[in-house]
């Protein structure tokens, strides 16, 4: 008989934060790729946040989408090269500032959105099941970000070290 092994993210508590989001994120992604998977559907879950602001703004640029969902340039950059490989989106200059290109829904894009509808208010609603279940965790992401902005990780290292 095997000995199962400790845990160590939970049990280091706070001390494994970043560990234990991190684990939690992988997770998400991996069952909702299973989900896309059996359903049939070749989708890759870090499209969501790019296709999603263009279904909820219309044509954005890549700055702009960075910016709404408080991510990397390099990050959103790198969805819209897959997305764009993928044939669901096209890229187009702004007619008000030609130094700007803006990200659009392809026809293609536009019915994979419209078949994806009822499988994003699924996970929509499992997602808000979920938090419900966990006590409420959203605001409590909500002010650990606020903790982070108000204060940097690394500013509450550097005191502690006399840095």
């Amino acid at each position: 008989m095997t000995e199962k092994r400790k845990d160590y993210s939970r049990a280091a508590g706070a001390a494994a934060l970043g560990a234990r989001l991190r684990r939690l994120s992988e997770r998400l992604d991996r069952e909702t790729a299973e989900i896309y998977v059996a359903q049939g559907i070749r989708f890759e879950q870090r499209w969501f946040g790019v296709l999603n602001q263009i279904v909820l703004n219309g044509p954005m640029t890549v700055g702009d989408i960075a910016e709404a969902l408080c991510i990397t340039h390099v990050s959103v950059s790198q969805a819209r090269r897959a997305l764009e490989s993928a044939g669901l989106i096209q890229m187009a200059g702004d007619k008000a500032d030609a130094r700007r290109r803006l990200i659009s829904l392809s026809a293609q894009g536009d019915a994979l959105v419209a078949a994806l509808a009822p499988l994003w208010a699924a996970l929509s609603e499992s997602a808000k099941e979920l938090d419900t279940e966990a006590g409420r965790l959203v605001p409590l992401l909500d002010r650990l970000e606020d903790a982070l902005d108000a204060r940097a990780l690394s500013d509450r290292v550097a005191a502690r070290l006399g840095v």
